[in-house]
C-alpha cells in the first residue's frame, strides 16, 4: 500500500515538474498569438482610421442610394397596382350586377319549368289512367272471350265425360263380375293353400319327430362306440399281456435248449450216450411250430392295433361332425358313417375272437336284403370281414 501511495505521490511530482517546465513556452506562445491578432484588426496610423471612416461613411451613401430608388420604384408599382385594382373592381362591380339579372332571369325560367313539369306530370297522369282503364277493358274483353271459350270446352268436355262415364259404368260392372269370380277362386285357392300349410306342418312335426329320433339314435350308438372303444382297449391289453406271455415262453423255450445243448455237451464230454438227434429233432420242431405262431399273434396283434386306432380316429372325427350344425345331406352321410364304424367295430371283435366267434354265425344267418334298398349292419360286417380277410 505504501508502495502505492509513493509511486503515486512521484508520478503527481514529476507531472507538476513538467508543467512548471512546459507553462513558460506555452505563455510565450499565447502572448505572441494575441499580438498579432490585436495589430492585424486594429490601425496603426490616424490616416487609417480616416480612411476606414471615409469608407463606411461611402458605403452607407451607396446603400441610402439604391434604397431610395427600390422605394420609388415600388411607389410607382404601389400605383400602377391601384389603378389596376380599380380598373378590377370596377369590372367586378359590373359583371356581379350582370349576374344578379341573370340570376332573376334563371329564377324566372325555373319558375316557369316548374310549371310546365308540373303541367307535364298531370299530362303524364291521366295518359296512364286512360291507358290503364284502356287495358283493364281490354283484360276484361279477353277474359270474357276466354271464359266463353272455357264455357264452350267445358260444356263438350262435360259431355264427353258422360259418355264416358256412361263407358266406365258398363266396364265397372263387368269388373265387379270379374272380381266376383277372382274373389271366389281366391278363396278356393285359399282353402287349398290352408290344406297344404296343414299338410306341410304334419309332414314338418314328423320330420322333426324322426330327427329327434335320428339323433337319439346316434346318441345311442356313440354310447355304443364309446363302450366298444374300450373293450377294444381292453383286449390290446389282452393282446400285448399275450404278447409278453409269447415273449417270456420264447425266453424260457430259448433257455431250455441252451440248458439243453449245456448238458448234452456235458454228457458227451463224460462219454454218456444220450438220444441227441431225437432231442434235436424235438427242438427243432418245437422251434418251427412256435415260431409261426408268434409270427402270426404278432401281425395279428399290429393288424388289430392299426384296426382299432383307425375306428378311434374314426369315431372321433364323427364326434366332431356331430358338433357342427348340419342339413338333410349331412345326416345321410353321418348315419353311413355311423353304419361305416359300427361294421368296422363287429370286423374287429370277429377278427379279435378268432375263427371260433359267434360273430360268424349271426352275420350268416342275418343274409336277407332290406326292403328300403338300404345296406344293412350285417352285409356292411361281412365285407368289412372280407376286406380285413384280403388285406389279411
Amino acid at each position: 500500500m505504501i508502495q502505492f501511495a509513493l509511486l503515486f505521490g512521484l508520478g503527481f511530482l514529476t507531472a507538476v515538474l513538467f508543467a512548471m517546465i512546459l507553462a513558460p513556452a506555452i505563455h510565450r506562445r499565447i502572448v505572441r498569438y494575441t499580438e498579432n491578432r490585436i495589430q492585424a484588426t486594429m490601425p496603426i496610423s490616424p490616416q487609417e482610421v480616416r480612411a476606414q471612416r471615409d469608407m463606411a461613411r461611402a458605403v452607407y451613401a451607396a446603400e441610402n442610394a439604391r434604397t431610395k430608388q427600390d422605394l420609388i420604384k415600388a411607389r410607382d408599382n404601389a400605383v400602377a397596382l391601384q389603378l389596376r385594382h380599380d380598373g378590377i373592381t370596377a369590372d367586378a362591380t359590373r359583371l356581379q350586377s350582370e349576374n344578379h339579372e341573370l340570376h332573376m332571369q334563371i329564377d324566372d325560367m325555373n319558375t316557369e319549368a316548374s310549371d310546365l313539369r308540373s303541367r307535364l306530370r298531370r299530362e303524364d297522369v291521366y295518359i296512364q289512367q286512360l291507358r290503364a282503364a284502356l287495358q283493364t277493358v281490354e283484360d276484361a274483353g279477353a277474359a270474357k272471350d276466354l271464359e266463353i271459350e272455357s264455357l264452350h270446352k267445358r260444356v263438350m268436355k262435360l259431355g264427353a265425360d258422360l259418355d264416358n262415364l256412361t263407358i266406365d259404368l258398363s266396364t265397372r260392372d263387368t269388373e265387379v263380375e270379374n272380381l266376383k269370380f277372382r274373389v271366389s277362386a281366391l278363396r278356393e285357392e285359399r282353402d287349398a293353400m290352408r290344406h297344404d300349410v296343414k299338410l306341410l306342418t304334419t309332414r314338418a312335426k314328423e320330420a322333426e319327430t324322426r330327427l329327434t329320433q335320428e339323433e337319439h339314435r346316434a346318441l345311442r350308438l356313440e354310447d355304443k362306440l364309446a363302450r366298444e372303444v374300450t373293450e377294444r382297449n381292453d383286449k390290446e391289453n389282452a393282446l400285448e399281456r399275450r404278447d409278453q406271455e409269447i415273449t417270456r415262453l420264447r425266453d424260457k423255450v430259448k433257455t431250455a435248449n441252451s440248458e439243453t445243448r449245456a448238458a448234452n455237451r456235458a454228457l458227451k464230454a463224460a462219454g454218456i450216450a444220450l438220444p441227441a438227434p431225437k432231442n434235436k429233432q424235438e427242438d427243432t420242431e418245437t422251434e418251427e411250430k412256435a415260431s409261426p405262431l408268434v409270427a402270426d399273434v404278432a401281425d395279428n396283434t399290429a393288424d388289430l392295433s392299426a384296426m382299432t386306432q383307425d375306428i378311434r380316429n374314426r369315431g372321433t372325427a364323427l364326434g366332431e361332425r356331430l358338433m357342427k350344425p348340419r342339413g338333410k345331406a349331412g345326416d345321410d352321410a353321418i348315419r353311413a358313417e355311423m353304419a361305416s364304424i359300427a361294421a368296422s367295430m363287429v370286423a374287429l371283435t370277429a377278427a379279435t375272437e378268432g375263427p371260433s366267434s359267434p360273430v360268424h354265425k349271426l352275420l350268416e344267418a342275418s343274409s336277407e336284403q332290406s326292403d328300403n334298398g338300404r345296406i344293412s349292419l350285417a352285409d356292411r360286417a361281412r365285407e368289412a370281414i372280407s376286406e380285413q380277410t384280403q388285406d389279411a
